[in-house]
C-alpha cells in the first residue's frame, strides 16, 4: 500500500475575474461578486473592488486573504503618504507602490492578480495590470483572474491595442465613449459567464471620471 502524504499549502485560488478600460477621460473597472474553493461557492455577494483614492480603484481576484492583507497595507501606506504630502497619491503613483508593495514579497508572494485603475494627473484614463510578483505596465484594457483567459481575446479583438514598441508612443487609451466601454464590459463577463464556473452571481462596475465615482450592478448566471 503507498504512504499517502497529506500536503498543506498557504494559498488557495477562490476564483473571480476582474476587467478594466481606460478611455480618454474615464476609466472603467469591473469584476463579479462570486467567491469560491474548488467546487464550492463560498459566497455569491463578495465585492473585488476597492477605492485606494479619490482617482483610483483597484480590482484583484486570487487568494482573496492575501488581497485582504494587501489592501490593508496600501491603506496605511497611502495614509502616511497624506500625512507627509498633505495630498491624495495619484493613480500613477499608487501604481508604482503596488508594484513596490508586491515585488517586496517576491520570495514569499501574495498570491493576488490585480488591475489598477483610475484617472491620471492630465485627467486622462489609466489602467496598470500586475503579475503577482510586482511587474506591472500601463495599457489601455486588461483583465485579470480565472476568466481572463476568455475575456483578454474578446477586448483585443475589438480594442486592438497599439503595440509598445512603436515610436514615437501611441496613447494606450480606448477609442470608446464612456457607455460603449460599460457596454462591452456587461458583453465581456456575460459571455465568460457561460464558460467560466468561477465567474457569476453579480457584476460590479465602477466608473471613474471628472464628476467622480459612480457605481452600477448586473445580475449574472448563478449556476
Amino acid at each position: 500500500m503507498t504512504k499517502q502524504q497529506a500536503n498543506w499549502s498557504p494559498y488557495d485560488n477562490n476564483g473571480g475575474t476582474c476587467v478594466a478600460v481606460a478611455g480618454a477621460d474615464y476609466c472603467v473597472i469591473a469584476a463579479d461578486t462570486r467567491m469560491s474553493t474548488g467546487y464550492n461557492i463560498l459566497t455569491r455577494d463578495y465585492s473585488k473592488i476597492i477605492k485606494l483614492a479619490d482617482r483610483c480603484v483597484m480590482a484583484s481576484s486570487g487568494f482573496q486573504a492575501d488581497v485582504r492583507a494587501l489592501q490593508k497595507v496600501l491603506a496605511s501606506r497611502h495614509l502616511i503618504y497624506q500625512h507627509q504630502h498633505n495630498k491624495q497619491m495619484s493613480c500613477p503613483a499608487m501604481g508604482q507602490l503596488l508594484s513596490n508593495t508586491l515585488y517586496y514579497k517576491r520570495f514569499f508572494p501574495y498570491y493576488s492578480f490585480n488591475v489598477l485603475g483610475g484617472l491620471d494627473n492630465e485627467g486622462k484614463g489609466c489602467v496598470f495590470t500586475y503579475d503577482a510578483v510586482g511587474s506591472y505596465e500601463r495599457v489601455g484594457y486588461s483583465s485579470q483572474g480565472s476568466g481572463s483567459t476568455l475575456i483578454m481575446p474578446f477586448l483585443d479583438n475589438q480594442l486592438k491595442s497599439p503595440s509598445p514598441l512603436l515610436l514615437p508612443a501611441v496613447d494606450a487609451v480606448t477609442p470608446l465613449s464612456e457607455s460603449e466601454a460599460i457596454d462591452l464590459v456587461k458583453t465581456c463577463f456575460a459571455s465568460a459567464t457561460e464558460r467560466d464556473i468561477y465567474t457569476g452571481d453579480k457584476l460590479e462596475i465602477v466608473v471613474l471620471n471628472a464628476d467622480g465615482i459612480r457605481r452600477e450592478e448586473m445580475e449574472l448566471r448563478k449556476d
